[in-house]
């Protein structure tokens, strides 16, 4: 006797998502979904509406038309505390305050979750420390942010969304500042935590070579519409690419794991 496969729920699902500055369309028509466990990188030229993806899902932009929902709740209908321990977001921009500690700005993604007069109860202390030691920054928790390199920072950011404890995880170009290593390590990190702990995440990178090695799924924005959506070997290819990009770009086998690998046209590796 056989029986039917599990159908797996989508955590984020977005439904023709359009949102304008103005009169001007930032994104049109946009619908995908990301499952438990999966990563999904989104790419573009500048000016594609990665940014505005991320902040409309994050309620600071309002859509024109079109719905977002986590688990069946519509983003923009709940509360904005409701919506805090339902999406964290890794910011672009890091504007951290540089006279609080690691630890007090990691404790800041518990704010959802504090009781009366904001009261830390033993699981935010739990959580914070948690999401420290995952991001290797344990060591720092007494460090001031005015101290710490743009990479540290960025780890920072990081570990604050992880203390807020959330089902989908929103990331804006989450490597900026980092050295090779740590891109490797953030980004590493990023994706067992989806698998681990079943996260929907969504990231921004420009780094193509980034996504091929550590997205499950790649969607492509050009000039505010979804270009194309599917696997790193599905949606990174040299005419996707060049007409995205408006560059000649080749693209070829990583010769250690087979994904995409891309460089610039016109070059031949030795």
């Amino acid at each position: 006797m056989t029986y039917p496969e599990k159908i797996v729920q989508p955590i984020l699902e977005i439904k023709n998502l359009t949102v304008c500055y103005g009169e001007r369309i930032a994104l049109k028509n946009i619908s995908l979904n990301i499952l438990p466990g999966e990563t999904l990188a989104v790419i573009g030229p500048n000016g594609a509406g990665k940014t505005t993806l991320v902040k409309s899902l994050s309620g600071v932009l309002h859509p024109k038309s079109g719905s977002a929902h986590i688990r069946g709740q519509d983003v923009y209908q709940i509360s904005p505390t409701k919506r805090a321990k339902t999406l964290a977001v890794v910011p672009q921009a890091r504007n951290l305050p540089e006279s609080f500690s690691v630890w007090q700005t990691v404790l800041i993604g518990r704010t959802p979750y504090l009781g009366w007069l904001g009261q830390t109860d033993p699981r935010d202390i739990e959580r914070t420390r948690w999401a420290l030691s995952r991001t290797g920054m344990l060591d720092f928790a007494e460090r001031r942010i005015g101290e710490l390199s743009g990479g540290e920072q960025q780890r920072v950011l990081l570990a604050r969304a992880l203390a807020q404890d959330t089902p989908v995880l929103l990331l804006d170009e989450p490597t900026a500042h980092l050295d090779l290593r740590h891109q490797s390590l953030v980004l590493n990190l990023v994706r067992e935590l989806a698998l681990e702990q079943q996260l929907a995440v969504m990231m921004v990178l420009h780094d193509l070579n980034l996504v091929a090695l550590f997205a499950d799924r790649v969607a492509l924005l050009v000039e505010g519409e979804l270009r194309a959506l599917g696997t790193p070997i599905e949606v990174i290819t040299p005419s996707r690419l060049m007409e995205a990009y408006e560059v000649p770009l080749q693209v070829i086998p990583h010769p250690t794991n087979g994904t995409p690998f891309i460089f610039p046209g016109g070059q031949k590796l030795n």
